[in-house]
């Protein structure tokens, strides 16, 4: 803020919480259009809009014009890795390939600010953007050459097109050809997300779901810094490294998740015949049992001032708890809407971003009134309720979901 001769704290959170924002309604309007235009189209156009944004965040001259292509840099940030694992992978495959997709999105977070404190140490904040700009145009160019498409129904809308031309029977169509006009289509393409959030309530409550982790993981972010610099005396590098402990317990989540549904999986396999996309809420009754286990744990270790790595395992309990929150539901949402994967899966990105901006607001005032101890205990105790209602969920889910009431027109 200094480097544009301004102070307001305002413009500093805002700053921040404009990425999330564009994050939440980018992927609503843009992901579904994969759907009608096939997946590589809009995936291209993101990768462009990311580095034209990241190159001009980092030249950015005045606050507006750094806010500005912030959002834009949430807005390409659009959720088409489960839409590829959807139309690649057979169900039994998909958990394990999300399982090495969401690397990225779960570990992101937590990369970056270790990346950042350190790189400010040395840099300026400018090249933070520099070093995205450059990771962007790598990614850019490795989708040309190397990504194909994958959609069904893209592909057999162009296999149609190419027979069509080759026989002269232009009566031949895709099964998936729904005989609208291309305006009609790409405005029921739009709308299908939203439509997904409002009529589906099974849509509505996973995405809770995860926006509980996802919003306490945020709102742990946005304390580690004053907390762990307060409390320890810790500059901005060490600060950066606190994060580690959220880190590695993601990485674990991964690993023992996979370990655990290659097993589950199997045996709903042999005692059911077949699989139901419910199997992979399994974990969520876990899940929410660590996470409240692992802010109390780090609640009132920060509040009696224990040693610094004692906070850090109650973070490493709750990176596990995080993981399998997204992993469980991101998983539930591709085996419930394989067509429309990318359009459940922005639905669900919008909830979550929505909370994950407004959530950690609510983090100074809760710990100035309760303490780091009782708040975060009073977190924990929320995210408790996750246990009776994913387990109900299980259980009724495929109920639900099947139910006419409750499937729109897509």
């Amino acid at each position: 803020m200094s480097d544009f001769g301004s102070d307001n704290q305002a413009y500093a959170t805002l700053l921040i919480s404009i990425y999330v924002i564009g994050l939440a309604f980018g992927p609503l309007f843009l992901s579904p259009l994969s759907e009608l235009y096939g997946r590589n189209p809009l995936m291209h156009a993101a990768n462009l809009l990311f580095l034209a944004a990241a190159v001009a965040c980092a030249l950015s001259v005045n606050i507006p014009m750094l806010m500005f292509f912030r959002l834009m840099l949430g807005v390409s940030t659009i959720s088409l890795g489960g839409g590829y694992v959807a139309d690649m992978m057979e169900p039994e495959r998909r958990q394990r390939a999300m399982n090495v997709w969401t690397v990225g999105p779960v570990l992101a977070p937590v990369v970056g600010p270790i990346a950042g404190g350190f790189l400010s140490l040395k840099t300026n904040w400018r090249w933070t953007f520099g070093l995205l700009s450059i990771t962007g145009a790598i990614v850019l160019f490795g989708c040309f050459l190397l990504l194909p498409e994958t959609y069904p129904p893209r592909l057999l809308h162009l296999k149609a097109a190419r027979l069509r031309i080759a026989t002269g029977n232009q009566r031949l169509r895709s099964k998936y050809d729904k005989d609208q006009t291309p305006v009609q289509l790409f405005f029921l393409s739009i709308i299908r997300p939203t439509k997904l959030l409002v009529r589906s309530p099974i849509i509505l409550i996973v995405s809770l779901f995860l926006a509980i982790a996802y919003s306490y993981m945020y709102l742990m972010f946005a304390t580690f810094n004053d907390v762990f610099a307060e409390t320890y005396g810790f500059n901005v590098g060490q600060t950066g490294l606190c994060y580690l402990g959220l880190g590695i317990g993601c990485l674990l989540g991964q690993y023992t998740l996979d370990l655990f549904m290659k097993r589950y999986m199997k045996k709903q396999l042999a005692e059911n015949g077949a699989l139901q996309p419910e199997d992979q809420l399994r974990p969520l009754a876990v899940a929410g049992c660590l996470l409240s286990a692992g802010l109390v744990w780090y609640g009132w270790s920060m509040e009696y001032r224990a040693h610094w790595i004692v906070p850090l395992l109650g973070t490493g309990v709750c990176g596990i708890a995080i993981t399998l929150f997204f992993l469980a539901v991101q998983t539930y949402l591709v085996e419930a809407y394989t067509i429309y994967a990318a359009s459940a899966l922005a639905a669900n990105t919008a909830v979550r971003c929505v909370f994950g901006v407004t959530v950690p607001l609510a983090g100074p005032p809760l710990y100035n009134r309760l303490g780091l101890g009782w708040g975060n205990s009073l977190l924990g105790l929320l995210a408790l309720t996750v246990v009776p209602a994913s387990v109900l969920l299980k259980k009724y889910g495929r109920r639900i979901r099947n139910n006419p009431k409750f499937m729109p027109e897509l």
